[in-house]
């Protein structure tokens, strides 16, 4: 599925980027023990696929692509908005990653949403739209 193809560029260069700053990530689906300063969360939230041509070779994929960057509570925003300019550097709108003749694409500048704070930790998520096209 292509989805999973997605999953696995957008996650490649945020390791990439993550492992240069010694930060640790928390991937979908896999065991994972927070560390007591910062680390990132990572999402692929796709959206439904579609097909825009009447033969129905074409596939469109859209999604986004979250990053949520947890630190500990109790010592300002100011290194998670740091971490979300950083990130939006890393993936500047109409970047296209790509695996062989496959490519997807940055279709938004990255977006901060607003920070969830709980009684340990200071979440500021940060994310972007991504689109691919396809024909099978």
């Amino acid at each position: 599925m292509t989805q999973k193809l997605i999953r696995s560029l957008y996650e490649q260069r945020l390791a990439a980027w993550a492992s240069a700053r010694s930060l640790p990530v928390a991937w979908q689906n896999v065991p994972f023990t927070p560390p007591a300063g910062i680390y990132l969360r990572a999402f692929l939230l796709p959206a439904d696929t579609d097909s825009l041509d009447l033969e129905g070779a074409h596939r469109l994929y859209t999604g986004v692509f979250q990053v949520s960057i947890v630190a500990p509570n109790g010592k300002g925003s100011g290194a998670a908005e740091q971490l979300a300019v950083d990130l939006d550097a890393e993936f500047p709108c109409n970047l296209r990653l790509t695996s062989g003749l496959f490519a997807v694409q940055v279709v938004s500048p990255c977006s901060i949403g607003p920070a969830a704070q709980d009684a340990t930790s200071y979440t500021l998520p940060v994310w972007l739209r991504y689109r691919a096209d396809t024909t099978a």
